[in-house]
């Protein structure tokens, strides 16, 4: 696991985990003064922009590699009111949840669905090597909300299977629409599915391994 970089500001600590970046550029296209692509120096600079500015920019980054401590008492990042994986098009579940993970919690996640990443559970961008194709517009599912849209969500990767999922969680296509709310689930990472994104166990008809 690469090191996390840390960048010191006045007001604001900005953290940077390269093993988990996607590379979406939110950062550098949210705000070019504050996150400097190919910049010859520290390629962030967390006093160039006003702390709430830095804050909602970490804030945007979905693969959570981007964290941040502030100095100033302000408000630490807290856990969304609702927990939802987005579908990417042709790409990673993308988690904005409560998450409780081996290893520690998270509020950010992108997760592998093509079954190639080389850092499972966590996209790498494989998906992009291996042209995967696979839509992030499922057709919707009839679903109740449960009685709770938030809190733990526990994510636990099945030795040689799918995503195991448990705690509400709203499951959404790329472009915001409800594809279906659950209490637990199976959401494949083999890429294999006829039944994206949920697991059909075709990951034991192609023999996919991963821990």
């Amino acid at each position: 696991m690469a090191e996390r970089e840390s960048y010191r500001g006045q007001k604001i600590v900005v953290h940077f985990a390269g093993d988990r970046c996607i590379h979406s550029r939110n950062c550098v296209l949210g705000n070019p003064n504050v996150f400097i692509p190919n910049a010859p120096g520290p390629w962030i600079q967390s006093d160039a922009a006003p702390v709430e500015t830095v804050v909602a920019l970490a804030q945007a980054c979905p693969s959570g590699a981007i964290t941040y401590e502030r100095l100033d008492g302000g408000a630490a990042e807290a856990a969304p009111p609702v927990n939802v994986v987005r579908i990417r098009e042709n790409g990673p579940l993308a988690f904005h949840a409560d998450l409780q993970r081996a290893g520690g919690s998270a509020f950010r996640a992108t997760l592998c669905r093509c079954g190639a990443s080389k850092h499972k559970p966590y996209c790498d961008g494989s998906h992009r090597e291996i042209g995967f194709t696979a839509t992030g517009e499922p057709a919707t599912q009839e679903s109740a909300a449960p009685a709770a849209r938030g809190g733990p969500l526990k994510i636990a990767p099945a030795v040689n299977g799918p995503l195991i999922v448990s705690g509400p969680l709203e499951i959404c296509s790329g472009t915001g629409r409800t594809v279906s709310r659950v209490e637990k689930a199976a959401l494949c990472r083999c890429g294999g599915s006829s039944n994206k994104p949920f697991c059909d166990s075709t990951h034991r008809k192609i023999g996919f391994k991963a821990p």
